[in-house]
């Protein structure tokens, strides 16, 4: 399901003396099938646009297409319901949103809210408590005698039970220790290539971005101002450090390699695993990796 936003702005308060301009112009095309990561410092945008992604703000000015559905300023759209319904939003600390007395009631409740027949439903919720790792019996348990990261999960199966072509993730590691994070971002990078998702990572996490994105959109002042594949917006050192963003960790160590041995790497190496392959080829050939 592509995803267009086409001159999009957006104010907060529109209209009053608290008026708040959040989004200018952004113009931001995301392909079906792509893992987009949407990147800005607090402030940049970046959660306003990842609300314009399901239609929970509609612009003020501009347009927001999504699949087939239009979503233009000033005009009202029949087709929000099919838009919320194809487009999931994991929401930063999504556990807080949990309120069924049971897991399975808790998985059940969106598909059912859509139209899903309770059976159905339940099928969804019995398949994806396998798919998310959790442990055999939770379904009947109540979600708040879990343990916090298999709360986020359950949380996840309920986003996951309605089905969505799209995958909207806000931060979806904040709070989690190193191993929660790389556990929860791999279970997203399987699911994105096992069911063909298109999947839109917003994140304050450079490495994140580097490691699983293959689009990148910079967000800075409510605009969109730099976007293309990870190797071509982290060359871009300057403007990042202009638009007070850090290069991912692999890149700044690659950096500092290639000064310490007065080399040139052909590429940049976006994860560490890359850079030490590459650093080890230098090292034993005495020359740098093709």
């Amino acid at each position: 399901m592509d995803i267009a936003l086409k001159q999009v702005s957006y104010s907060y308060a529109a209209g009053t003396p608290f008026e708040k301009r959040a989004l200018r112009e952004v113009d931001l095309t995301i392909p079906s099938g792509s893992y987009q990561a949407i990147i800005g410092h607090t402030g940049s945008g970046k959660s306003t646009v990842l609300q314009h992604l399901n239609a929970i703000l509609k612009p003020t000015e501009g347009t927001v297409k999504i699949g087939d559905a239009v979503i233009q300023a000033g005009q009202k759209n029949k087709q929000l319901k099919v838009v919320r319904q194809n487009v999931g939003i994991v929401f930063q600390f999504p556990e807080h949103q949990l309120f069924e007395e049971t897991v399975e009631k808790d998985i059940m409740f969106g598909p059912m809210n859509f139209g899903v027949p309770e059976e159905e439903a339940r099928i969804r919720a019995h398949e994806l408590v396998g798919v998310l790792g959790l442990p055999d019996g939770v379904l009947q348990k109540s979600p708040f005698d879990l343990s916090g990261g298999q709360m986020r999960r359950v949380a996840i199966a309920g986003v996951l039970a309605m089905d969505p072509d799209v995958l909207v993730l806000d931060e979806p590691t904040a709070g989690l220790d190193p191993r929660g994070r790389k556990e929860i971002m791999n279970l997203f990078a399987r699911l994105h290539e096992e069911k063909g998702l298109t999947t839109i990572l917003v994140t304050h996490s450079m490495e994140d971005a580097a490691r699983y994105a293959d689009r990148i959109a910079i967000m800075h002042g409510g605009r969109c101002v730099l976007e293309g594949i990870p190797q071509e917006v982290f060359a871009q050192e300057e403007l990042l450090r202009d638009y007070r963003l850090e290069l991912p960790q692999s890149v700044q160590l690659q950096r500092k390699v290639e000064a310490l041995f007065n080399v040139k790497f052909p590429e940049l190496y976006l994860t560490e695993e890359l850079l030490a392959v590459a650093i080890a080829t230098y090292l034993a050939e005495g020359k740098v990796a093709d």
